[in-house]
């Protein structure tokens, strides 16, 4: 099978169908899984209980802040409040005392930053792994939940910061060998730098206050499997305007030196907000948060509109960051 998530169609066959037609029905669980969900919610009376749990395994270096990141982030999506978050660490016998020190201070460095507690979880060493893989549960809180599916025909769908976020701060680190004198050292300079703008709390909150029916954040697959995810959860459809989604000159740069296409490529530090107005936009500016209104929620049809042309959103496929050989 092809690296990184399953094909959502595969996912909610073999596992979400079988998972939901089969667990005990708890009246506590207000949000079950789901494809493009990114967590499930239980309700604690006066507050509702959200948690989120994903692995960091396409990346190398900065895994410790990416964890902590991607998975705030869930819960950011959610309109909640991030409380606390639990790691397993498994770890490959390689590895020195000097690296796995340098891991827990990035997890412990960037989980301050945000006010998240770090709640305990698992350190192994382990020949099933050749790298780290560090994998994390966020828990947090809400009043008011804001699901993934949670969109209306009519919506304006607007995205946060630019394509591709994650992806080009992991291929400026991790393939700086391969883009060495193909790409200018200042442009592989500022792509490094985009691995500090992966928190997408600020807009969550935002979001929340604005009342957005849907938010998504936007990790494997890209800004374009975000979208159809964003659309799938709702059973709706969605068009989305090529020529409004911002990328950066440093992803497209990069990009086109290992041919990966910046749409698909993972973007954590980016986030989809859906809302009957687009008020939302002068408060993210406010923030200085860069936001884009990029296309709208249809009734059926799903596609992405190039130079005029209507083409088919398709199912997200393995992310870019797999795609690209050393």
């Amino acid at each position: 099978m092809k690296i990184g998530k399953l094909p959502n169609s595969l996912l909610n066959r073999i596992i979400i169908e079988p998972v939901n037609g089969n667990s005990p029905q708890r009246e506590e669980v207000l949000l079950k899984p789901s494809v493009g969900e990114d967590c499930s919610a239980l309700c604690f009376g006066e507050y509702n209980c959200i948690m989120s749990t994903d692995p960091i395994t396409g990346a190398v270096k900065d895994i410790g802040r990416l964890a902590v990141h991607i998975n705030i982030n869930d819960i950011a999506s959610s309109g909640g409040e991030p409380i606390g978050i639990m790691l397993t660490a498994l770890l490959p016998p390689s590895i020195t005392e000097g690296e796995i020190s340098d891991i827990i201070k990035d997890i412990y460095t960037e989980a301050g930053k945000l006010n998240v507690a770090i709640l305990g979880g698992h350190t192994e060493i382990t020949d099933a792994v050749t790298k780290p893989v560090i994998s994390c549960t966020a828990v947090g809180k809400c009043k008011k939940l804001i699901s993934t599916g949670g969109s209306r025909v009519g919506d304006h769908v607007i995205m946060t910061k630019t394509a591709g976020l994650e992806g080009t701060a992991i291929f400026a680190k991790d393939k700086h060998y391969m883009l060495k004198g193909k790409v200018e050292d200042d442009i592989l300079k500022r792509a490094e730098e985009f691995g500090k703008s992966l928190s997408v709390l600020k807009e969550g909150l935002i979001g929340a206050k604005y009342n957005a029916h849907a938010m998504h954040d936007v990790t494997e697959g890209g800004i374009l499997g975000a979208c159809w995810e964003l659309a799938e959860s709702a059973d709706l459809g969605i068009e989305i305007y090529e020529e409004n989604i911002p990328v950066a000159h440093e992803t497209r740069e990069i990009c086109r030196v290992l041919g990966a296409d910046p749409l698909r490529l993972i973007s954590s530090g980016s986030m989809l907000i859906v809302c009957e107005s687009t008020d939302i936009l002068k408060a993210l500016e406010r923030e200085n948060i860069k936001a884009t209104v990029i296309g709208r929620i249809t009734k059926k049809d799903r596609c992405i509109i190039i130079n005029g042309s209507r083409i088919p959103l398709t199912e997200p496929d393995s992310d870019e960051l797999y795609n690209i050989n050393s």
